[in-house]
């Protein structure tokens, strides 16, 4: 029987909490470096889209070396082939699955933060999405999180902080409550109007089959999920600094309020990531209640080492809130208020956030096609993207198919505001295996098409009728070229411009 003083001790106890967080967490870490295996060299390898080893040369041209390597923290300064861009994707794979398996979780964590931030400091266009900022500040804010020790389970004699469990609470709360905010200073009619959700489902980057069949549900349904949006994320969310009481069954709102955006739409990891924040706001008497082993922490000794170490993980901690908070209110302004944010900001481990403050209003896809003569024209089809009107959308996170999802916000503007479509162009007309390899195949089959163009179309959900019907789960109209096309010389280099 379990002894009532040993629960109400584990109310103030989160080592189950971490313990799964950690797994969790190295599981997310493992999902990013699976994906950047299949896609780094075609994104930023030697023949790739944005080659890495260019761009730095070009950031250490302008900046010089010691500012380059602080605007662009990554190990690939030390080298930028292929075999390195592998070698660090490799290491981090590794070190992931060692944090899954409680295996020196500190550097563990350690590991795969770092070499997160290497990928991300040289993927250019191909990393500017908030949910890498979240997982660059998850690994940092874990390091001081994680026990010590080769093999620590629960790490009892090793309890987290307050202020580290604190500081990832902290990063849970600001997702939702950022987020919440930036919809109401947005000022976009859709979410005052409580129509957001009624095309977000097949507007979204990578739509799943499940959000085709909730995009068909009435209005009154779409703006309920608006009002509790703004329920959950500005009120609800608050929860996390009240008592258990109120804590623990925020927790399971929420938590279903995850699972179903993961089932109706691919986010990549972002929201697995704020899933299993939300474990800690579990603590291990809710866990003993539920059939765990009831779990006690040890409070480590206060030898002179070990409060010097407290002292200063409080101050970077410290620091780290701090700007935080500067990020969200002033961290575009030059104040000298906002200079911890402007000199952390390449390091992405305090961020500011805010999901969907603008819903899009439409799905534009920009597809990709060569031809031989200039009159027929043969599509490079995508693995994951919507494209062929019959395909069903599918599950993929939190795998994240970087180039396609960068395609969704390229086709939100012009091709002069992303060049790297034209780039992939030149790369498709050379018949580059590694960029080739971002598609589901070679529509040439090896050969070389004369020339390459990208067209711009738009795309909506049928309704049942035409489902039922036709078997079709997409409807889609040719808008006209996204951008010129790229064809070849009689040297054989690329010509921009040519008319399609």
């Amino acid at each position: 029987m379990t002894d009532p003083r040993s629960l109400d001790k584990s109310a103030d106890s989160y080592l189950w909490a971490r313990w799964l967080f950690l797994r969790a967490l190295g599981l997310i870490f493992f999902s990013a470096f699976y994906s950047l295996a299949f896609q780094i060299h075609g994104l930023i390898g030697e023949r790739g889209v944005l080659p890495a080893d260019y761009y730095l040369h070009q950031v250490s041209s302008q900046l010089g070396q010691l500012e380059g390597v602080w605007f662009a923290p990554t190990l690939f300064w030390i080298n930028a082939s292929d075999f390195a861009l592998t070698l660090v994707v490799v290491a981090g794979l590794i070190a992931s699955i060692l944090l899954v398996f409680n295996f020196r979780p500190k550097w563990t964590i350690a590991l795969c933060t770092l070499v997160f931030l290497s990928c991300i400091g040289a993927l250019q266009d191909f990393s500017s999405y908030q949910s890498d900022g979240m997982l660059l500040e998850a690994g940092f804010l874990s390091w001081f999180f994680a026990p010590r020790g080769s093999r620590p389970g629960l790490g009892a004699t090793d309890p987290p902080s307050r202020f580290s469990l604190f500081m990832l609470r902290w990063e849970w709360f600001r997702i939702y409550f950022e987020s919440g905010l930036v919809k109401i200073l947005s000022g976009d009619p859709t979410w005052r109007n409580f129509t957001a959700m009624d095309n977000y489902y097949q507007n979204g980057p990578l739509p799943s089959w499940l959000g085709w069949y909730v995009e068909q549900l009435p209005h009154w349904f779409h703006a309920g999920a608006v009002a509790f949006t703004f329920l959950a994320e500005l009120a609800l969310v608050w929860a996390v600094f009240l008592p258990r009481r109120v804590r623990i069954p925020v927790f399971f709102v929420l938590t279903a309020l995850q699972v179903s955006i993961i089932s109706t739409a691919n986010y990549a990891f972002l929201n697995y990531l704020v899933l299993v924040l939300g474990i800690l706001l579990l603590d291990d008497r809710f866990f003993a209640r539920v059939g765990f082993p009831v779990a006690q922490s040890i409070p480590r000794e206060l030898t002179p080492r070990f409060r010097i170490y407290r002292r200063v993980e409080s101050a970077i901690l410290g620091v780290a809130l701090y700007t935080t908070v500067v990020a969200f209110f002033i961290g575009g302004s030059g104040s000298v208020l906002a200079l911890p944010y402007r000199l952390l900001s390449p390091f992405r481990i305090a961020n500011a956030y805010g999901l969907f403050a603008v819903m899009t209003p439409a799905r534009y896809e920009i597809e990709f096609q060569g031809s031989n003569d200039g009159a027929s024209w043969i599509a490079y089809p995508f693995r994951y993207k919507p494209q062929d009107p019959n395909e069903r959308p599918g599950f993929y996170a939190p795998y994240q198919p970087r180039f396609e999802w960068n395609l969704w916000f390229a086709s939100l503007n012009s091709w002069q505001a992303n060049p790297w479509v034209v780039l992939t162009q030149e790369r498709l007309l050379e018949g580059n295996p590694d960029v080739l390899g971002l598609f589901r195949r070679d529509p040439f089959n090896g050969r070389l098409p004369e020339m390459v163009r990208t067209m711009l179309w738009q795309y909506w959900f049928t309704d049942l009728a035409t489902k039922r019907k036709t078997g079709a789960w997409w409807r889609r109209q040719e808008l006209g070229p996204f951008s010129p096309a790229v064809s070849r010389d009689k040297a054989g280099s690329p010509v921009f411009g040519v008319a399609p």
